[in-house]
């Protein structure tokens, strides 16, 4: 697979950096291209997506227990998951152009403690004003992590390379999905709500690791942010680009409203699950998620990323319609899992287009600005889910969440795949 954009000769090899400097598309003035060093270690990069992940995963099976002890109706569960994205709508971009500017190691040890020392906060807050304030102010660090990871990937790999270690970082974010509700409903069961807070400490030692592994990099010279930001949005002009940030804002608006915050409350109301159980059954999806993302892979060469994104979004829309209607818990389980299925394939695939669009000295932006649409997605989704929480119940929130997404699958049958793949430049070759 060729990077579309990158500025580099047929010749270079992989992990190798860049030389001399790139044109920003449509204008004349250069941008100096970062060199970066070595290839960073893949667990330290694996290390920050865990890290990332923890924000909304963590608290999501205690939420019910943190709403009653501190005396919220159902409905504000959406201010609790969108308090901690709200930030990353702005800051995403943001860290995106000062992590191109400055180098990455620079911008991600600031954000890994901002993270750690507001999630330990968190654990402490005596009121509910208290505790968003504090999910808040952890959501200004959390807001470069995850994308930070994946332009990490973008740095040091290309092809097929860059394609399944995408895959692998998602499986990352997919078991980590799985498994952190579950322990935060155990912490939760054993010492209460606050317990379930505890394991943000990490972001301390994932911070460590980058200061110890990370190379420092020079700053980028020569160009002004405006031209950073100049060269970024060409990035993001083209349609397939374009299409892949939209298509990140819907996806995580569901991901968020219905499985961070419908699902805990659904399995509460509809089926008396505890916090123990709410977690097992939240984890349900990274199964099938998991297993997709690891074959990513294989899959992109085969079929490519257009026909991928179609399959993913059919699974979504018979999956929530299935947890909606289920009428045992085994079925909403079933429905899960080929949600899972759909998450580990359209997450990779769409963060893979992004990364792979952009050269280097403008990765950061571009795929930071595709998270900042995925960050206002995951802020509206929550709300949107608390309002349908309130009027129409659990069960028809799901519901409607798989006319979203049937809506979604629509929007993508009206674009000739062919057309995608051929915009994309980047169908993996077999």
């Amino acid at each position: 697979m060729t990077g579309v954009g990158d500025g580099d000769g047929p010749g270079r090899e992989l992990g190798e950096a860049p030389r001399g400097t790139a044109s920003v598309p449509g204008t004349a003035e250069p941008v100096d291209v970062p060199r970066p060093g070595p290839r960073p270690p893949v667990a330290m990069i694996f290390g920050i997506t865990l890290t990332g992940i923890l924000a909304n995963t963590l608290p999501n099976a205690a939420l019910p227990d943190i709403l009653e002890d501190l005396g919220q109706s159902d409905g504000s569960g959406g201010f609790f998951v969108a308090a901690g994205t709200i930030p990353g709508i702005v800051m995403a971009p943001v860290i995106g152009l000062l992590a191109d500017r400055y180098g990455r190691r620079r911008v991600l040890l600031p954000c890994l403690v901002v993270f750690a020392t507001f999630g330990v906060l968190s654990a402490f807050a005596p009121s509910w004003p208290i505790l968003l304030l504090c999910r808040l102010c952890q959501g200004f660090g959390s807001a470069g992590l995850i994308n930070l990871a994946v332009v990490l990937i973008g740095d040091g790999w290309e092809g097929n390379e860059r394609v399944r270690l995408i895959g692998y970082n998602a499986a990352v974010l997919t078991i980590s999905v799985a498994l952190l509700p579950a322990v935060g409903g155990v912490l939760a069961e054993l010492g209460g709500w606050r317990l379930a807070f505890a394991p943000y400490l990490l972001g301390l030692v994932t911070a460590a690791a980058v200061a110890r592994f990370l190379p420092r990099s020079a700053p980028a010279g020569g160009a002004s942010m405006g031209t950073q930001f100049r060269a970024a949005l060409a990035v993001v002009r083209r349609p397939i680009v374009g299409a892949s940030i939209a298509f990140g804002f819907v996806l995580f608006a569901l991901v968020f409203g219905l499985f961070l915050t419908t699902l805990s409350l659904h399995l509460d109301n509809e089926f008396g699950l505890e916090a123990g159980g709410r977690g097992l059954i939240i984890a349900a999806p990274a199964t099938g998620a998991t297993v997709a993302a690891l074959s990513l892979g294989r899959m992109r060469a085969r079929f490519g990323g257009a026909r991928l994104l179609l399959a993913a979004n059919t699974l979504f829309v018979v999956g929530f319609c299935a947890i909606g209607l289920a009428p045992s818990i085994w079925v909403l389980v079933a429905g899960a899992v080929l949600y899972g299925l759909g998450e580990g394939t359209a997450i990779p695939t769409v963060q893979d287009i992004v990364a792979g669009a952009a050269p280097t000295a403008s990765r950061g932006a571009v795929v930071a600005l595709w998270v900042g649409s995925a960050r206002a997605g995951q802020t509206v989704g929550p709300l949107m889910a608390g309002a349908g929480i309130a009027t129409i119940g659990t069960a028809a929130t799901f519901v409607a969440g798989g006319f979203v997404a049937a809506a979604l699958l629509v929007a993508q049958l009206t674009v000739p795949v062919g057309r995608m793949e051929r915009d994309a430049g980047l169908r993996s070759a077999p």
